[in-house]
């Protein structure tokens, strides 16, 4: 998926697993995909909770990709 390349280019973030990243030593981001669709949770800032993102439909990858960046 081209959306998990993006997010290994990104700096700061480390893929453990295929589509389970973390940010230093903390899960930060990973992938679930029910019939609904694709959907990623990442972590709320400051916060151990996660928010979930609907990126089912690649029109919706760059505003994702702008809130992954903004929580990094």
């Amino acid at each position: 998926m081209e959306l998990v390349l993006a997010l290994r280019a990104l700096k700061g973030l480390k893929e453990q697993r295929p589509g389970i990243f973390y940010r230093r030593s903390r899960a930060f981001l990973h992938f679930h995909e029910d019939v609904a669709g694709i959907f990623a949770d990442v972590r709320a800032a400051n916060s151990s909770d996660f928010d979930r993102f609907d990126v089912t439909d690649p029109a919706h990858w760059p505003d994702f990709m702008a809130e992954v960046a903004k929580r990094l």
